[in-house]
C-alpha cells in the first residue's frame, strides 16, 4: 500500500550540507532583510543594554585575537537582544598616536622628529589622516563574514572633532578636580619616538634580552687603594653618576684582593669574587660608609650639591649586584627621588632621542645603548672595571616600534592617580570580572601599585592638550570648541595640532599672546574617554548617556587590564566616582598550535578567511569561546580541534534536524498537531534535558561565563542525537506524532540557545522549522524549573546509558555481536525498587532493546556492573540471523538513497522463516524473494 502524498511543510535538508555556502546565503538574507537593524528597532528605546567596543587601529588587518573579541562582543549583544533589550552596536576606530605615526614614518622612510618637522607638521598630520583608515574595507569584510552584527555606517573615530572635543572636556574636568598636574619625573621614553610612555604602556613591551653588565670600582678619596664596588646592567648611565647608595641595614665587607681593598655587601662577596683568591679583612656597617667621598668616573663637573658621595637608600637589594647601587639622577625614578632628597646635582648627558649630548664630545650624537662596550673600555683605561659579564634580564621595549626604552627624567603632564587610589580599589569591587580572580588579582594588584599617569606626548598626530600658556606663566585650560572660539574669535572646525597651534588669544594678565603648549594626549587617554567621546558627551545625548552609564559589558584580552580597562576605570572614577563598566570578559591570547605567537612570516597559523571557507564561521566562533581562552588562559589554535567539533557537535545536531524534516514530511506532520496519549519516557527525558540545558546556559550567560555556557551544548547534542533520536528511530518511522512534536520542540528551542554562539546554521534551521522571520528576532526561551520528577528521570536515564555502555563492553569482550539476542542481562549495583512501575518498565524496555536481551535481572551490589547469560539457543540464533539481514538491508537502503518508509522488495539467499514477518516490518518490505546475494528494489 502506497503512502499518501503530502505537500512538504518543511524545506528538504541535506545531511552533507556545505556550511560555508549556507552561511553566505544567510549573510545575504541578513543584508537584504536588514535583520540586524530590525533586531535593534524592534526593542524598546527605554530598555537599553550598553556595551563598549574597544576601537582597533585600521592600519593593520584583523587577526584571530580580533576574531575572538568580535565573537564575544557578538554573542553577548545577541543574547540580551533575545532577552528583550535594545542593543545598539557601533564600530569604532583608533586613529591617533604612535602606531599611526610609526606606520607612516616607515612608509615615508622618515627616521625621527627632525625628518617630520622638516616635512612639516601639517603635511605629516594630513598624511597620517590619509592612512589611518587604510584597511577599513578589509575589517568590515572579515567582521561581517564572521557573523558579527555591528554598525559600520554610524561608526565613531577618535580623530572626529566631536570625539576630540569630548576628550578636551574630560581633561578639563580632571583639571578642575585637581587631578591634572605638570611634573618633572623619571619615566621610560622611547628614543626612536622621542616621547615618554605611561607605566602601563611600558608593561606591554618587556622582553628577555642579553646585555653586557659591569662591576665598577669607585676609589675612596681618603683611603688609599680602597674601592667601593657597584654593579649595573646599563653602562650608558655611568657617565651620569653622582652618588653611590648602600642599604642602611646591610653589613658590608672589606675584601683584600690583588693588593687592593674592595667594599661590597658581605652576602655578595662569594658571588662577586667567585674564582678569585681573596680574603675578608673585616666588616662595616652602612653608617660607617655614609658620607665617604669617592673619585668620579669621568672628569665633568655636575654642578652644586652633594656629589660623589655615599648615601643610604632602602631600595638597595641583595637579589643581584654588590649591595651598592650607582645613582644617576636623570635615569631612574628611585635615583631621581633620592638625589632630590639629599640635594644632589642633576646630570643629563643623553637627550630624548637616546643620543649623547655635548657633555661628552667623544660620544656626542651617538645612541646610548650602542656605547656599552666603548664606555666600559674607557673605564678600563682608568682601572675602574672590576669585572664584566653578560646577563639575561627582562628589559622594556616600545610596545609599537620595538625600540629599547630609556629610563629618563623629563617633564610631562600627569593624572594624579595616586590621589584617587582608594576610590579606584573601592569601585573595582563593584565590577564582575570573568575570570573572577582578575578583580583582586592582576587588576587589583595593578591598582594597588598604580602610579601617576603620564598623559602628554611630544608628538604630532593626536588630540592636543587643551592647555594655553603665556610667557608670563599664566595657564588656561579649555574644555570645548565654543570656549576656544569665544577666546580666539575664530571658527574652530578641526582640533588637530597643526590647526590648534595657530590659535592664540590675549593673556588676561599681561596681554601677550597665549599659545597652545604643543603637546598631544596619550592615545590611551582617548581610549579611556571613549564612553563619553563616542556619544559627544556632554554636548549631545546627555540624558541618554547618563541613564545608561556605566556600561553593562565590555571585553578584551588580559593585557588590557593594564591598558584600556585601566584607563576606562581611572577616568570614570575620577569623573563620576563609579566604574566605567559593570561586567567584563577578559580573555587570554590566541597562539599558534606550537605555542608561539602567530606570525605571518613564519606562516604558523591558517588564514582566518581560509578557515571560514573550509569550515564556516559558526564552528570557529564556537571553538574559541568553548576553550580556556575565555577563562583568561592562552589558546593554541588547532585546526584538528575544529574538525572534531564539526564531527562531534555540528553534524550530529544538523543530522537530527535533517532526520526530523525527512520524517515530518514523510508523515505529513504539522506543528499544530497535538500529542497523543501518555508521554513516552524518552520524550519526557529529552524535554527535561532541554529544560535543564536552557536553565544552565541562561544562568551562565547572565554571569558572562561563556566557557561554562558552551560546555552544556555538546552533552545535550549527544543526548539528543546519539540517544533520543537513535532510540526513537522506530517511533519516527511509524510517524509517531508525540515523537515528532517532541523533536520539533527540542530543535526550535535549542536553536534559540545556540543562536548567539552559532548564528548562521541556527538561522537556517529555525526559519525552516517555524516559518518565522529570524531566530535572532525571537525571544529567549522561557526558564522553567526542573521538577524533582524530571531530575530523577535524568538521573535514571544516565544510569541506563551507563549500563548500556558497560553491557556493550562486555559483549565486545566476549566476541558476541549486539545483533545476536541473549536471554538475560544481569545488572549489579542499581536498586530499581524506587523507580515507579511505568518508568521502570520503559527503562527496562530500553535496556532490552539496546542490549538485545529478553530479560533484565537487577542484583544488589556496591558498584555498577553488567554480565550476560551467553547461552545461545536455536531460537536466539535464528533471531540473530534475522536481525543481521535487517541491518544489511537498511545499509543498502541508505547506500542507494531509498528513503525510510518507501516500500521495497528484498532479495536474499535465505532467512529464518519464523522471522519473515519481522524482517518485512523492520525493512518496509512487501516481499522477500530468494536470490544469490542480498539486494533490494523499490516497488
Amino acid at each position: 500500500m502506497k503512502k499518501k502524498n503530502h505537500k512538504n511543510l518543511f524545506r528538504a535538508v541535506q545531511t552533507d550540507v556545505p556550511f560555508p555556502l549556507l552561511e553566505k546565503e544567510v549573510l545575504s538574507f541578513w543584508e537584504k532583510g536588514h535583520v540586524f537593524e530590525k533586531s535593534v528597532a524592534l526593542r524598546p528605546k527605554e530598555r537599553e543594554f550598553t556595551f563598549y567596543d574597544g576601537p582597533p587601529f585600521a592600519t593593520g588587518l584583523p587577526h584571530y585575537g580580533h576574531l575572538l573579541q568580535g565573537t564575544i562582543k557578538d554573542i553577548i549583544p545577541r543574547y540580551w537582544t533575545m532577552k528583550g533589550y535594545r542593543v545598539e552596536r557601533r564600530f569604532g576606530w583608533d586613529c591617533h598616536g604612535l602606531p599611526v605615526e610609526y606606520e607612516l614614518e616607515k612608509e615615508l622612510h622618515l627616521t625621527g622628529r627632525q625628518d617630520i618637522e622638516k616635512m612639516g607638521i601639517a603635511s605629516f598630520n594630513e598624511a597620517c589622516r590619509g592612512i589611518v583608515l587604510r584597511y577599513t574595507k578589509e575589517w568590515e569584510k572579515t567582521v561581517t563574514r564572521m557573523g558579527r552584527w555591528i554598525d559600520f555606517r554610524n561608526d565613531y573615530k577618535t580623530m572626529d572633532p566631536s570625539y576630540m572635543e569630548s576628550v578636551w572636556w574630560v581633561f578639563k574636568k580632571l583639571w578642575d578636580e585637581g587631578l591634572i598636574y605638570e611634573g618633572y619625573k623619571s619615566m621610560h621614553i622611547c628614543p626612536r619616538c622621542a616621547t615618554p610612555l605611561s607605566n602601563f604602556e611600558v608593561s606591554l613591551g618587556y622582553k628577555d634580552v642579553t646585555d653586557l653588565s659591569v662591576v665598577v670600582s669607585f676609589p675612596l678619596r681618603d683611603e688609599k687603594d680602597t674601592f667601593v664596588l657597584a654593579w649595573t646592567t646599563t653602562p650608558w648611565t655611568l657617565p651620569g653618576n653622582v652618588l653611590l647608595a648602600v642599604h642602611p641595614k646591610f653589613v658590608y665587607a672589606k675584601v683584600r684582593y690583588n693588593n687592593h681593598t674592595y667594599i661590597l655587601a658581605k652576602e655578595k662577596v662569594k658571588e662577586v669574587f667567585q674564582g678569585k683568591a681573596y680574603k675578608i679583612e673585616g666588616t662595616l656597617h652602612a653608617k660607617d660608609l655614609v658620607g665617604k667621598k669617592y673619585e668620579p668616573l669621568f672628569f665633568i663637573d655636575p654642578g652644586q650639591g652633594k656629589k660623589f658621595e655615599i648615601v643610604t637608600a632602602s631600595f638597595v637589594t641583595l637579589k643581584e649586584g654588590t649591595g651598592v647601587v650607582h645613582i644617576a639622577p636623570a635615569f631612574g625614578e628611585e635615583d631621581l627621588n633620592l638625589s632630590q632628597e639629599v640635594g644632589a646635582p642633576f646630570v643629563q648627558h643623553v637627550d630624548r632621542e637616546g643620543k649623547f649630548t655635548s657633555l661628552y664630545p667623544e660620544w656626542q650624537g651617538r645612541f646610548a645603548l650602542s656605547l656599552h662596550t666603548e664606555i666600559i673600555k674607557a673605564l678600563g683605561l682608568r682601572n675602574r672595571v672590576f669585572s664584566t659579564f653578560s646577563v639575561l634580564h627582562s628589559y622594556p621595549h616600545c610596545w609599537r616600534c620595538d625600540t629599547p626604552l630609556l629610563n629618563y627624567a623629563a617633564k610631562s603632564w600627569f593624572v594624579e592617580v595616586t590621589k584617587i587610589k582608594k576610590d579606584l580599589l573601592k569601585q573595582n569591587k563593584k565590577i564582575r570580572w570573568v575570570p573572577k580572580y582578575l578583580r583582586d588579582g592582576r587588576f587589583g594588584n595593578w591598582l594597588e601599585g598604580a602610579k601617576d599617569w603620564a598623559i602628554s606626548r611630544d608628538r604630532y598626530w593626536g588630540t592636543p592638550l587643551p592647555v594655553w600658556r603665556c610667557s608670563c606663566g599664566q595657564t588656561v585650560v579649555i574644555g570645548s570648541r565654543k570656549e576656544l572660539e569665544t577666546l580666539t574669535g575664530k571658527k574652530v572646525h578641526d582640533l588637530h595640532k597643526h590647526f590648534v597651534d595657530e590659535l592664540t588669544f590675549p593673556c588676561r594678565s599681561c596681554g601677550k599672546p597665549m599659545k597652545n603648549i604643543g603637546k598631544v594626549l596619550d592615545c590611551w587617554f582617548e581610549s579611556g574617554s571613549m564612553p563619553y567621546a563616542s556619544f559627544h558627551y556632554p554636548f549631545e545625548h546627555k540624558i541618554r548617556f547618563e541613564k545608561n552609564f556605566p556600561a553593562d559589558f565590555i571585553g578584551e584580552a588580559v593585557d588590557q587590564t593594564r591598558g584600556w580597562f585601566y584607563t576606562l576605570h581611572v577616568i570614570a572614577v575620577s569623573l563620576f566616582h563609579t566604574p566605567a563598566f559593570k561586567n567584563v570578559i577578559t580573555t587570554g591570547l590566541v597562539l599558534a598550535e606550537d605555542g608561539q605567537k602567530m606570525s605571518k612570516s613564519k606562516k604558523n597559523y591558517p588564514d582566518p578567511l581560509a578557515v571560514f571557507e573550509k569550515y564556516g564561521a559558526d564552528i570557529l566562533r564556537f571553538y574559541m569561546v568553548n576553550s580556556p581562552v575565555v577563562k583568561g588562559e592562552d589558546l593554541r589554535f588547532s585546526e584538528k580541534a575544529l574538525q572534531e567539533l564539526v564531527r562531534n557537535l555540528l553534524l550530529p545536531y544538523w543530522n537530527s534536524y535533517a532526520f526530523f524534516v525527512m520524517h515530518a514530511n514523510t508523515h505529513g506532520y504539522t506543528v499544530s498537531q497535538k500529542k497523543q496519549g501518555n508521554i513516552h519516557v524518552l520524550d519526557e527525558y529529552i524535554l527535561a534535558r532541554l529544560k535543564q540545558t536552557t536553565l544552565n546556559v541562561t544562568k551562565m550567560l547572565n554571569s558572562y561565563d561563556l566557557y561554562e555556557a558552551t560546555k552544556a551544548f555538546q552533552p545535550f547534542v549527544d543526548d539528543l542525537s546519539r540517544w533520543y533520536v537513535r532510540r526513537s528511530r522506530e517511533r519516527f518511522q511509524k510517524g509517531s506524532k508525540d515523537a515528532l512534536s517532541t523533536l520539533h520542540t527540542v530543535l526550535t528551542q535549542s536553536a534559540k540557545l545556540f543562536a548567539p554562539f552559532m548564528p548562521f546554521f541556527t538561522e537556517n534551521m529555525y526559519q525552516n522549522l517555524t516559518k518565522e522571520y529570524s531566530v535572532h528576532l525571537a525571544s529567549w526561551p522561557k526558564i522553567q524549573k526542573v521538577t524533582e520528577k524530571e531530575r530523577k528521570l535524568i538521573s535514571w536515564m544516565e544510569k541506563v546509558r551507563k549500563v548500556v555502555e558497560l553491557g556493550h563492553a562486555v559483549r565486545k569482550e566476549h566476541g558476541v555481536r549486539v545483533r545476536q539476542p541473549l536471554a538475560t542481562l544481569f545488572v549489579t549495583g542499581w536498586t530499581v525498587g524506587k523507580v515507579p512501575a511505568k518508568e521502570r518498565q520503559e527503562l527496562v524496555g530500553i535496556l532490552k532493546d539496546e542490549l538485545n536481551v529478553k530479560d533484565v535481572s537487577f542484583q544488589p551490589g556496591d558498584s555498577l556492573s553488567t554480565s550476560f547469560d551467553f547461552t545461545i539457543t536455536d531460537a536466539l540464533q535464528k533471531e540473530g540471523e534475522a536481525r543481521e539481514l535487517v541491518r544489511k538491508v537498511q545499509d543498502l537502503r541508505k547506500k542507494e538513497g531509498i528513503t525510510p518508509g518507501t516500500r521495497i522488495v528484498v532479495y536474499a539467499p535465505s532467512w529464518p522463516k519464523e522471522f519473515e514477518l519481522y524482517v518485512k516490518e523492520k525493512t518496509s518490505a512487501d516481499f522477500l524473494k530468494v536470490a544469490h546475494e542480498i539486494r533490494i528494489e523499490k516497488i
